[in-house]
């Protein structure tokens, strides 16, 4: 079963993460995970900019310390970076230890103020132990882009017939990821239909658990 917005007890769980942006006005927050790819990211890039839109890539430790270029270049044109680890570990199977060890290694070449966890998957005792030092991200959309048997165009439609004033989309920065296919499309449609991008840096009002 996919369950393209988290399961309501979530916020119970985690009752200071944010899962959508706090305003009954057509707002929207773009996300990315997994990058930066050499392969996707300036695509990504590219698209983004033809538009002026500007999104939140949280980015893999280890592939940000491979590709600090992609970075920079991201920085550039304005887009913020969070924290998605370092190793990309699940947080149900990993102990709280190396948890923690493994989001702080990312923070040199990621950010030490936002991070993701990835996969969503995150124990309660680790949320507990990161919330102090960063602002947890989560997602109320997520149209399953990164899983090929899904398929384009019923990610596309998820994210037409699902987004919703506040939504925070959580798409993917990676090769196997069919975001490059859809974006255009998509950020011509929510535009089509009078919504807009938030920008979280000049916005943190707009943030809510």
């Amino acid at each position: 079963m996919r369950l393209f917005r988290p399961l309501s007890v979530f916020d119970s769980l985690y009752p200071e993460a944010v899962f959508r942006i706090k305003t009954t006005e057509r707002r929207l927050l773009l996300t990315f995970d997994d990058g930066p790819d050499p392969d996707s990211t300036p695509f990504i890039i590219e698209l983004l900019k033809q538009s002026g839109t500007r999104a939140v890539f949280f980015c893999s430790g280890n592939k940000a310390e491979r590709h600090p270029e992609l970075i920079s270049v991201l920085k550039l044109h304005g887009h913020i970076i969070g924290n998605h680890g370092y190793s990309h570990l699940n947080g149900w199977r990993t102990s709280i230890s190396d948890y923690l060890s493994d989001t702080a290694r990312a923070d040199e070449y990621t950010s030490s103020a936002l991070f993701r966890p990835p996969y969503g998957r995150i124990t309660f005792s680790q949320y507990h132990a990161l919330k102090s030092k960063y602002r947890v991200f989560f997602w109320s959309l997520m149209p399953y882009d990164f899983d090929p048997s899904f398929g384009s165009m019923n990610s596309l439609k998820i994210l037409k017939r699902k987004t919703a004033p506040g939504s925070i989309i959580v798409l993917h920065d990676s090769p196997s990821s069919c975001s490059r296919d859809i974006l255009e499309e998509y950020i011509e449609f929510v535009i089509s239909r009078g919504f807009s991008f938030s920008e979280i840096m000049q916005e943190p009002p707009l943030l809510s658990p």
